[in-house]
């Protein structure tokens, strides 16, 4: 065989190995159109004055509750504290084309998987940090608190814990929209052991994969590249360990606390706490649906309704040794 026949050969070789060992081909969406419309509702009512508020009320009639007097939306519009985090937020976001265009191509790969997908209205706005609704989407409307997302390091954020803050960023800004959308998509399961929780949260996270191929796992974890390279490195000691407490098919519900809720550390109760990220059993979760989607001929929908633990145990999963 001439040596340019045999490296044909090889090329061909790794171009086969490359497709085999790649989990999902990424979705053409250049044929779906998006028409999106951001409202800046933080930029109108922080510039504005009494006289601006019927129009506002009128535009917005959703974020102003009938009880509360007009007395109370122009204090907002002189308070010190908001005044300063609408600097922030327009010194970070006051161009939002970037962020525009990002949800723009999560709502196009939402629409392919789910053509009944509608694009929600994107409604900009500050909450004051509350960073447990930093993206509130119900139905046609989507609403963005941008003074969740100023950058981990900003002022604003300096006596939150470092767990909290670390995903403060406009980066994950588009996790966080995607992970709301799912929650209306994967429907909740009926089990309550510790495996179906954990592949509840898994299918969200094979979902955002989905939506967001650009992002990393990492980002998608919401784990700094360390915490994912120690999940990656524990992964066979971890579920070895969760074999043998006998946890995957526990009702305890402290193992939510332990291993699902956000926190700085997973609990294993040992030495190694300290060294792990939080919400390791999400990452396990995801890593079963992603083995048992590689290792079944099946669509997303099937996927998504499956039994929780009859996914885990058609998904042939086993910890990688590294």
């Amino acid at each position: 065989m001439n040596v340019i026949k045999y490296f044909f050969l090889v090329l061909i070789f790794w171009q086969l190995v490359s497709c085999s060992n790649n989990d999902k081909v990424t979705a053409d969406v250049s044929g779906i159109e998006i028409n999106l419309d951001v409202d800046r509702f933080e930029q109108r009512f922080y510039t504005a004055g009494p006289k601006d508020l019927p129009t506002l009320k009128a535009d917005f009639p959703f974020l102003f509750p009938e009880p509360n007097p007009d007395s109370i939306w122009t204090s907002k519009m002189k308070d010190e504290d908001e005044l300063f985090l609408y600097t922030s937020s327009q010194e970070v976001f006051g161009d939002f084309s970037k962020e525009k265009e990002g949800l723009s191509e999560l709502f196009k790969h939402v629409k392919y998987y789910f053509p009944k997908f509608k694009e929600p209205r994107i409604i900009t706005i500050l909450s004051n940090v509350d960073y447990e609704n930093g993206i509130i989407y119900a139905d046609s409307l989507m609403f963005v608190s941008l003074d969740v997302y100023l950058g981990k390091d900003h002022v604003v954020y300096e006596d939150y814990p470092a767990y909290i803050k670390q995903n403060f960023t406009k980066e994950h800004l588009l996790v966080d929209a995607a992970e709301q959308i799912e929650t209306t998509i994967v429907r909740p399961s009926a089990l309550n052991s510790y495996i179906s929780r954990i592949v509840q949260e898994g299918k969200k996270k094979y979902l955002s994969s989905l939506f967001l191929p650009t992002v990393g796992p990492a980002e998608i974890m919401g784990y700094s590249p360390d915490q994912l390279e120690w999940a990656e490195m524990s992964e066979a000691n971890i579920w070895k360990y969760f074999i043998q407490k006998e946890m995957l098919y526990s009702n305890d519900a402290t193992l939510t606390d332990r291993f699902i809720a956000d926190a700085p550390f997973s609990k294993f109760y040992l030495e190694v706490d300290k060294d792990s990220p939080g919400r390791i059993g999400i990452w396990f979760g995801w890593q079963i649906v992603n083995s048992f989607m590689k290792h079944n001929d099946i669509g997303i929908n099937e996927m998504l309704v499956l039994d929780n633990e009859e996914l885990f145990k058609k998904s042939k999963y086993k910890p990688k040794k590294r």
